[in-house]
């Protein structure tokens, strides 16, 4: 049987670098609005829901013929408040899809949501693509993801992993180094547990919250993707996607 998904796209107001981010046009349209059609393009139909904590992203989407619920406004994360949707929302599956990422292709979407669908020991999945530009290797919001040989993440980490000792790789082994990618896909069973575990010692120190699993011992399955994020940050962002929109 097919499982059932359900799309959360958190989208909260007040981002420090960028108040109001999620309404903020891009091409003439908010990105809130962009991100969720695209996700009404994934493969299967899954349900899309915005989840903010301010009335005017909430009227917005509602205006565009979406779905969209309040959420606190304490959530230390974009997960917190997908566990707050999925909680009132029967699904087998839940994707977290960050709010900010108006060029993300729906089959990249499909492939977590199929790679769960094959095998149900996994409890969460997300994806990562090969590291082209060697500044990203020491660049600490670059967030990099070593892989076992079963494609299942090792360690996440801010820091150049792997350290290469005999000085910097070449651009045919720097391939072999992934850069993360923050969506995730989750069992909705495990992502109403994982909400509940305090933060880990070494998500603390990183500042990565999908290292609070990796220390309670669960698998997460890392695909590998041709997509590089382009996400909207800060508001310089925004004409860097629309020239992207136009090629």
């Amino acid at each position: 049987m097919r499982p059932s998904v359900l799309i959360v796209v958190p989208a909260r107001y007040g981002a420090t670098r960028f108040p109001g981010k999620p309404l903020a046009l891009v091409a003439g349209i908010p990105l809130v609005e962009r991100v969720r059609r695209l996700c009404l393009r994934t493969p299967g139909r899954p349900r899309v829901i915005v989840a903010t904590d301010d009335a005017r992203v909430l009227r917005a989407v509602k205006a565009f013929g979406g779905e969209a619920r309040m959420t606190r406004r304490d959530h230390p994360s974009g997960t917190d408040r997908a566990a707050e949707v999925a909680r009132a929302v029967p699904c087998d599956l839940v994707v977290n899809v960050q709010g900010d990422e108006p060029l993300l292709a729906p089959r990249e979407i499909g492939r977590l949501v199929a790679a769960m669908a094959r095998d149900r020991a996994v409890e969460m999945a997300t994806l990562c693509h090969p590291i082209r530009d060697p500044c990203e290797m020491a660049n600490p919001n670059a967030v990099k993801v070593v892989l076992d040989a079963r494609g299942n993440a090792l360690y996440f980490s801010r820091a150049p992993v792997p350290y290469f000792r005999d000085g910097p790789p070449s651009a045919s082994v720097r391939r072999r180094c992934f850069r993360h990618i923050g969506i995730y896909a989750y069992r909705r069973s495990f992502l109403l547990r994982y909400v509940r575990w305090p933060q880990s010692f070494l998500e603390k120190a990183e500042k990565l919250e999908q290292l609070r699993a990796l220390e309670r011992g669960v698998r997460i399955r890392v695909l590998k993707s041709g997509y590089e994020p382009v996400g909207v940050d800060v508001p310089a962002d925004v004409k860097r996607v629309e020239r992207r929109l136009r090629k």
